[in-house]
């Protein structure tokens, strides 16, 4: 590795000669370690080359969201297909079904303060069905309502609520009050890109996080 003989001065203000450390300080380069200036060298160049790969996998996302929006549009002119689901989840195969990708869009969802509402009806239900409540219903509610260490609530959790075969009124009410409450604030998509295993139905996927890459 050829060692540079000072930083790259991002900041204008760094005079010849001298080197920032972490805490703002002014060191000479003489005072530099050649071991420090190695490394720097070395996080500098990983990073230029991670913002570059991040600039292509962010244009390749926009990209395949568009071009498979502009089949999803072709295939339904010619054949009349509606491809995606109610929110344009939809998977896509190559013809001999070696690949598949799949288009995936998820929404973000928060309760308002009608939950409060829910949580207090649910409460008077428990409060009375104590004596007789099985242990699992007494489970399911007393962790439904539990917050996470930045205080929310798990949204499929409290959801859940909503399954069980429960006539009171109370509860009836409750479960309006938590449907009510759900708030959209926000979705999340998803590109995900898979080859098949062998001649099986099963696929893997070929991972575009880098911390699933396998060396």
């Amino acid at each position: 590795m050829n060692l540079p003989k000072q930083p790259q001065q991002i900041d204008s203000l760094i005079p010849a000669g001298y080197w920032k450390d972490a805490k703002g300080a002014l060191i000479p380069e003489s005072k530099v370690k050649e071991i420090d200036k190695a490394r720097d060298q070395l996080v500098k160049e990983l990073i230029e080359k991670s913002i570059k790969l991040s600039a292509q996998m962010a244009e390749f996302k926009r990209q395949s969201f568009a071009d498979i929006a502009a089949f999803v549009e072709l295939s339904a002119e010619q054949y009349g297909a509606n491809l995606g689901g109610k929110k344009g989840n939809l998977s896509l195969y190559s013809y001999d079904g070696r690949f598949k990708i799949v288009r995936a869009i998820s929404d973000s969802i928060v309760f308002d303060e009608r939950i409060q509402a829910a949580k207090a009806l649910i409460d008077a239900c428990v409060k009375d069905w104590i004596k007789n409540a099985s242990d699992e219903i007494k489970a399911i509610v007393d962790n439904a309502f539990a917050t996470d260490k930045q205080g929310n609530i798990n949204t499929g959790r409290v959801l859940q609520l909503r399954r069980l075969e429960i006539k009171d009124e109370r509860w009836l009410k409750a479960m309006d009050a938590i449907s009510d409450s759900l708030q959209v604030v926000g979705s999340k998509s998803y590109i995900r890109v898979y080859e098949r295993i062998g001649d099986t139905d099963q696929y893997k996927p070929i991972p575009l996080d880098l911390a699933a890459v396998h060396l």
